[in-house]
């Protein structure tokens, strides 16, 4: 059963998974005129704020988009002219999904392994499990937003345009999804390279992103457009650019920055496979599975145990299961953990 239900939400995320509007976007509109236009003909957003679709989004206009959702009356907010968050936004969209007690589950399960997870995480979580946030092409990763900048006009809308498409079962999905994301006990040093990944939960995919900031002066791609992660700069700034207190050699395992360069360092005879992966191993998948070579590897992440790892997708940094589409793809996992003799490779 647990499987099935882990496949479902798979499904669901693939479903969802549909070419954003600004892949038909004409010139002079916006990324999001779709949603836009569905938003604002089902009531949830004034033709105004429409025709701003990248001004700040308001606490007055969100409880307006939740309240047609909901149906049901506009909640009264204090200082309904201030500007929302990206957190904020998914945190009450997941909320009034009725997913607050599910979110609160991801979070006290992190937070009981010792990995201080930040107070968004499990909102954020829920949010990309639903598909809530979209990747912009490269060429606009300038519209990328971290989760504590303004929410604009457009992303709520698309936002709510996804929502339109669920139905009670992908709510009731998630709900069951939660209880099984129960994480193992964790040594000291996974605790900290988990914690650190974990600290960046909700920040976008952004192409050549190895860091929070912009500036990353060290990256081979040259600088940022905007703060966030490809998913080989997520896991090189978990290992690599992470200044751990006594972590020796931890920093120097990885050589290169792509993902073809990080799999391909550590030899046949000592890849990981599926059944032996233990938390903060760092996982590749590949076209062919464990028969692909490191030419093949397109995508990475890092373990986090009990069938789910967390990476840099098209939803930004994000949580996910290690079944359907990505148990097929799995190719193989290292441990540089163990590799910088920190802990055991057994």
């Amino acid at each position: 059963m647990r499987r099935r239900r882990l496949s479902y939400v798979c499904a669901l995320v693939t479903l969802l998974t549909v070419s954003p509007a600004f892949a038909a976007a004409k010139p002079g509109t916006s990324w999001a005129q779709a949603e836009l236009t569905t938003a604002v003909a089902a009531g949830l957003m004034a033709k105004e704020a429409a025709a701003r679709p990248n001004k700040p989004l308001t606490r007055g206009e969100l409880e307006t988009l939740v309240a047609g959702l909901t149906h049901v009356d506009p909640v009264a907010t204090a200082s309904p002219t201030k500007t929302v968050t990206m957190a904020a936004l998914d945190a009450r969209l997941v909320g009034a999904l009725g997913l607050t007690d599910s979110a609160k589950v991801f979070t006290q399960t992190a937070r009981s392994a010792g990995l201080a997870p930040p107070s968004r995480f499990g909102t954020e979580v829920l949010a990309r499990l639903l598909g809530l946030r979209v990747n912009h092409p490269a060429s606009l990763d300038a519209l990328e937003l971290s989760p504590g900048e303004p929410a604009t006009h457009a992303e709520a809308a698309y936002s709510a345009a996804r929502i339109l498409q669920l139905g009670e079962s992908d709510s009731q999905g998630l709900q069951e999804l939660g209880p099984t994301f129960v994480l193992p006990a964790l040594t000291p040093w996974q605790k900290r390279v988990l914690a650190t990944a974990v600290h960046f939960i909700g920040y976008p995919y952004v192409w050549g992103g190895e860091s929070e900031f912009p500036e990353s002066p060290q990256s081979p791609f040259g600088p940022q457009v905007h703060g966030g992660f490809d998913c080989s700069g997520f896991v090189w700034r978990v290992y690599k650019l992470e200044q751990y207190p006594q972590g020796g050699k931890l920093a120097d395992m990885l050589q290169g920055r792509t993902t073809y360069a990080m799999s391909r360092e550590v030899p046949a005879a000592k890849r990981i496979t599926f059944d032996k992966l233990q938390p903060a191993d760092v996982i590749f998948f590949g076209a062919k599975g464990p028969k692909s070579n490191p030419a093949q590897v397109d995508h990475m992440g890092i373990y986090l145990g009990n069938g789910w790892f967390i990476h840099s997708s098209s939803y930004g940094v994000a949580v996910a299961t290690l079944s359907g589409w990505y148990e097929k793809r799995f190719a193989w996992g290292r441990r540089p953990l163990a590799e910088a003799g920190l802990i055991s490779l057994s």
